[in-house]
């Protein structure tokens, strides 16, 4: 079943329970989804993986905006992104903590044959290929740093 389907189920659950927060998440997905779709370029069905990354932008947004939110003190608008963040979570395949980041990376490291700082552009490669969708970009670059520094 398509993400794009099991949204559309999703959504008509949410209405019938009448879970507002849930909905919100869940129209914010599918419109994403179908942009996503309609973009120059793009097939009409989209991969997996581009879905991950509509996703991984959707809590990025959220993450930024709560994040001024919070700052500006406005609770109300902060606990609506963070409400919606939850949701757009749960679609997202689960992420690995850091310590097991680092020793997948420990792994990858050996694999490509990294031995300084000037050989992360490879590692970086290899481990956004490999860890996508599981773990953040931001996270990688750091424990890649701290283990080749």
């Amino acid at each position: 079943m398509s993400l794009i389907t099991q949204i559309d189920q999703e959504i008509k659950q949410a209405m019938l329970g009448k879970q507002e927060a849930r909905l919100r998440g869940l129209r914010a997905i599918k419109s994403a989804l179908l942009l996503a779709r309609t973009e120059k370029g793009a097939s009409e069905e989209i991969s997996q993986e581009t879905e991950i990354k509509v996703l991984q932008k959707l809590i990025k947004q959220r993450k930024e905006s709560a994040d001024i939110y919070k700052a500006q003190n406005r609770e109300d608008l902060y606990k609506i992104e963070a409400e919606e963040m939850e949701v757009i979570e749960g679609f997202l395949p689960k992420q690995m903590d850091r310590g097991e980041i680092e020793t997948y990376l420990k792994d990858l490291i050996n694999r490509v044959g990294a031995t300084s700082v000037k050989d992360m552009g490879k590692v970086m490669g290899a481990a956004n290929k490999e860890l996508a969708g599981k773990a953040d970009g931001k996270t990688i670059s750091e424990v890649v740093k701290q283990l080749l520094g």
